[in-house]
């Protein structure tokens, strides 16, 4: 009668150990390979008790197992790769945009040292778009008033002076947009900034642009370039 070789046994035959019943960390026990899974399998039907076969549905099932563990670990490689490959596209356009001018929703207005400062308003429809400009105090110091010829965004410019014509310091001011609809009711407009981008920073969630007067801003912020 054929003796069945013990678990022991064949281990040993394939240079490895039983595990003991001494508790051991994870980084001790490290996972099967797919070539010493085959090994063990191809052992276990070698000495496996004619008595007792091994059961046909018991080895597809750790075939089955074996093949989706290695399938979801090369998912997990390929989006891992993907992420860094996009990661680095997103530093890259930020760090391209440093000394640039970029357009981003805001009701803060930086005025810079060339004394101009400007962006775009969404208007709801043709018509008179009014635009309100304060200094940090919430006071009103001009008034600019573009016309719109249509629904969208329209631009707008601001001198930098006040409604005297004094010219202001340079700093972060407000603005505010409205319009009148064609029942004379007044509505609150969105405002877009121009800011310049000074540097580029690397946030867990994403690529942020630190703007001048602003401060930072996520990159999908970004409207357009200039």
């Amino acid at each position: 009668m054929t003796n069945v070789a013990s678990s022991t046994d064949t281990y040993s035959s394939l240079g490895l150990s039983a595990a003991s019943n001494t508790s051991t960390t994870a980084s001790s026990s490290p996972a099967l390979k797919q070539a010493d899974f085959l090994k063990l399998m191809t052992e276990q039907l070698q000495h496996q008790d004619p008595l007792k076969p091994m059961d046909n549905s018991q080895m597809v099932s750790q075939m089955a197992q074996l093949s989706t563990v290695q399938g979801i670990g090369d998912l997990n490689k390929t989006v891992t790769a993907l992420s860094a490959s996009m990661s680095t596209d997103q530093v890259l356009r930020g760090a391209n945009l440093i000394g640039h001018k970029v357009l981003v929703p805001s009701a803060s207005l930086p005025l810079g040292s060339d004394g101009a400062a400007g962006g775009m308003v969404a208007a709801t429809s043709a018509g008179v778009v009014n635009l309100t400009v304060s200094d940090a105090n919430g006071k009103a110091i001009k008034q600019i008033s573009v016309a719109a010829d249509k629904a969208g965004q329209i631009p707008f410019n601001w001198d930098g002076t006040d409604a005297n014509g004094t010219r202001m310091p340079a700093g972060t001011y407000s603005v505010t947009a409205t319009q009148n609809d064609t029942t004379g009711a007044t509505t609150t407009l969105s405002t877009y900034v121009q800011a310049p981008v000074e540097s580029a920073i690397i946030g867990s969630d994403g690529i942020y642009l630190d703007l001048t007067g602003l401060g930072t801003t996520p990159l999908s912020n970004v409207i357009r370039v200039s």
